[in-house]
């Protein structure tokens, strides 16, 4: 009987014994985790759409926890939800500017010419290593949807060979800017409404032959602008959304009706 106790008893005692090791170590190596965690993780999107720069929601939480990131970094957050954060966190709130995304382009099916078949993978950034798509405008909207599925809130969509925004679901992450192989989408205060579709630098000459209505350089819109806010370089007209009024004067004067006003 001895000689069946004993390897039970000195099992037991090993088992005791590590166990009480094991209880040890684990409250001198245990990591500490911060209550709000959870709590700030519930309250943002949940989109991990990148907008604020980090890989998702989770290191957004951990980066607001740490001190290393700020509450307006993320553009999708609702203002009641940063109100909390804000709250839980001891944090003042300050209100960013509502940005929007905008893309910079015309050139549908229609108006843009063509200089051949692309029959390559049917994204952009993919397309802009191929040959650059099949529109020969080289600073046009090839219309292959990177921006789209780099989207979290199908905020964008292409219509007629352009990316076009519903701002009515942009939140203004950015991703879609980050997307676009030919940085043909801005972030836009909300309050801009008056837009020139076009980022191509050629000539009028050549712009002609490309796109029924790129913008040719031709002054005219800076010239008639009341608020002189507008300026012509390289070819290519831009507007100073700060100062924009929106009086339409510009699209009124414009040959090629690339300036549009959008509610």
């Amino acid at each position: 009987m001895l000689k069946l106790l004993l390897p039970v008893v000195v099992l037991g005692g090993l088992g005791a014994v590590f166990g009480a090791l094991l209880g040890v170590a684990a409250k001198i190596f245990k990591v500490e985790t911060d209550e709000r965690a959870e709590v700030v993780l519930e309250l943002l999107p949940g989109a991990n759409c990148g907008g604020c720069g980090l890989a998702g929601c989770a290191a957004m939480t951990e980066a607001l926890l740490n001190g290393t990131a700020e509450i307006g970094m993320c553009a999708a957050l609702k203002q009641e939800n940063a109100a909390r954060i804000a709250e839980l966190l001891g944090k003042k709130l300050v209100k960013n500017e509502a940005k929007v995304a905008h893309v910079f382009c015309s050139g549908t099916c229609e108006q843009a010419a063509k200089k051949g078949t692309y029959t390559g993978i049917y994204d952009c950034v993919s397309a802009a290593q191929c040959g650059g798509g099949d529109k020969a405008c080289m600073y046009g909207c090839m219309g292959y949807g990177s921006c789209v599925a780099a989207c979290a809130f199908h905020a964008i969509s292409v219509c007629d060979g352009v990316a076009v925004v519903d701002n009515s679901n942009c939140v203004g992450c950015g991703a879609c800017v980050t997307a676009c192989p030919r940085e043909l989408i801005e972030l836009v205060p909300v309050e801009a409404k008056t837009f020139i579709n076009c980022r191509s630098h050629d000539k009028g000459s050549a712009m002609k032959d490309i796109c029924k209505i790129g913008c040719i350089g031709c002054g005219l819109c800076a010239k008639h602008c009341p608020e002189d806010v507008i300026r012509v370089s390289k070819h290519l007209a831009t507007i100073s959304y700060t100062m924009c009024t929106n009086c339409n004067a510009c699209i009124e004067n414009c040959p090629k009706h690339v300036i549009a006003h959008v509610e």
